[in-house]
């Protein structure tokens, strides 16, 4: 009649203690703590969201695209925060903005621009 089973053994999980990893707050407890401690609670820190300030960069190489014809950009203007190095530099520019790489100052001033940077 039940094959072996039990008598409530073929109906879903059921002498298996149930699915997963149900019953680790009631029946399988001491296996959780046990097996895996840190299965409840809240683990690390997560910062706010309007706490991170992320700095909105422009590359070099993006210069002669966005700004053809200009000799003069001021970058703090258009709401860049920092200049950096990667890509190739086709015409002097004099740049303002509030914090550049070495490397983007290096190439602005190899084809006799300059990078204006804020006094600290």
């Amino acid at each position: 009649m039940t094959h072996g089973k039990g008598k409530k053994g073929g109906r879903g999980a059921g002498l298996r203690g149930g699915r997963g990893n149900a019953g680790l707050h009631k029946h399988r407890f001491l296996e959780m703590l046990k097996y895996d401690p840190d299965h409840f609670g809240v683990h690390g820190f997560t910062r706010d969201p309007s706490l991170i300030k992320r700095d909105k960069i422009i590359n070099v190489g993006d210069l002669d695209e966005r700004y053809p014809g200009k000799k003069h950009v001021n970058l703090t203007d258009d709401g860049y925060d920092k200049l950096l190095g990667a890509g190739h530099v086709m015409s002097a520019y004099t740049i303002t903005v509030n914090s550049a790489s070495p490397k983007a100052v290096e190439k602005i001033a190899a084809k006799g621009g300059e990078v204006q940077l804020p006094k600290k």
